[in-house]
């Protein structure tokens, strides 16, 4: 069994975090449940400062301001594990994201360990250990927690630290450790950006092969469905499945009859929205063609797309080849797609309104240099 503290008291937290300030590192994970709700809920925080390995219960009466601190002090580097989604909870229980960040994941990326390396694959290889991973899908706001649950929490963080030690010095070696930092900032700016309900219909899929009455409906509906998700704290496809809404955008129904009828349309999306939907099909159709959006073009459509790709990927490759850097650190298929999409769909205000694509800012644009532009 591993050795740690499960904190429900708030003496306790408070010395912990009291002495984990003055450390440098700090070693954290979280575990949370999402099944059928929009946002994670927080089942337990795990944090080890290199002495003390504690395992905080947020479920009980705890107050965890001195917690959330610790997670943006500029001189505590705060080491994880694949955190996009514990970035998201971080987010959603505190309005903050751990900084300074470091990725284990993405420090083994830099090292050719691949793009999605797992946290037992990569203790296995680095440490020799194997680890029993049968507690990931467990359920974290369950009370009382296993002592199998528990340990497997603890190790979590306790083999973290032991990563990020054979970690940092092969990155030193590399000169290949401020990029590690300058990924976990560029995560923490995208985990930043609110979701815009006005534009959520762009990434439904299918929704290239409509009209522009159709759109206009899909729209409605996308922006409606975020919004009432966010209400009720729903999964979207527990308001309205993603298919279904293409389906009522085609066929624009006008009363529950036809909605009803439709192919793939459940009976409690009807029953419980039924009324909701109708109302935004008929908002939309009543808009002016001029208010419609455009018709959407895949970006595989455009005509130049398979040169620029090609072109694209090969100065990344030769980046690659020079830097040493392995060429999916420097750019996945969906990063080359981020810049076309830059370039070919977006008009002066959209791009300033955003963040620029991974190639065209920080570590990556210096790599390619004018490889990245002459491509384009």
């Amino acid at each position: 069994m591993s050795q740690f503290e499960f904190v429900t008291s708030q003496s306790y937290l408070e010395g912990f975090c009291k002495n984990a300030a003055t450390k440098q590192v700090l070693f954290l994970d979280t575990e949370f449940v999402r099944t059928r709700t929009l946002k994670p809920k927080l089942g337990l925080l795990q944090a080890f400062d290199g002495e003390q390995v504690v395992l905080i219960d947020p479920l009980c009466d705890i107050d965890l301001s001195p917690f959330w601190a610790l997670l943006t002090d500029p001189n505590i580097v705060k080491v994880l594990h694949s955190c996009s989604e514990d970035l998201e909870v971080f987010k959603c229980y505190c309005g903050t994201m751990p900084t300074p960040l470091f990725d284990t994941q993405i420090a083994g990326a830099f090292l050719g360990e691949g793009l999605s390396a797992g946290y037992a694959a990569l203790v296995e290889k680095l440490l020799g250990v194997s680890l029993d991973k049968t507690e990931a899908r467990t359920n974290w706001l369950a009370r009382p927690l296993s002592d199998k649950q528990l340990d497997y929490a603890a190790k979590d963080v306790i083999y973290l630290e032991q990563i990020y030690q054979k970690l940092v010095p092969a990155l030193e070696a590399k000169g290949l450790l401020q990029h590690v930092f300058d990924e976990g900032e560029l995560m923490i700016a995208k985990r930043n950006i609110d979701k815009d309900p006005e534009r959520m219909y762009i990434d439904i899929k299918g929704a290239w092969r409509l009209y522009p009455i159709d759109l206009a409906v899909l729209k409605t509906l996308a922006a409606w469905r975020y919004k009432e998700a966010c209400r009720r704290d729903l999964a979207l496809n527990f308001i309205v499945k993603e298919p279904n809404l293409i389906t009522i955008a085609r066929n624009r129904p006008q009363d529950l009859n036809q909605l009803k009828s439709l192919p793939g349309m459940l009976p409690q999306e009807v029953r419980y929205h039924g009324n909701a939907i109708l109302t935004h099909v008929h908002n939309a159709m009543a808009l002016p063609p001029e208010q419609h959006p455009a018709r959407l073009t895949r970006l595989v459509d455009y005509p130049n797309y398979k040169k620029a790709f090609k072109q694209l990927k090969d100065a990344v490759e030769m980046a690659a080849d020079k830097s040493g850097i392995p060429v999916e650190a420097i750019a996945s298929k969906r990063q080359i797609n981020q810049v076309l999409s830059w370039c070919w769909k977006l008009d002066d205000c959209d791009r300033d309104e955003r963040i620029k694509p991974d190639l065209m800012q920080g570590w990556r644009l210096a790599l390619l240099g004018e490889a990245l532009f002459s491509s384009l």
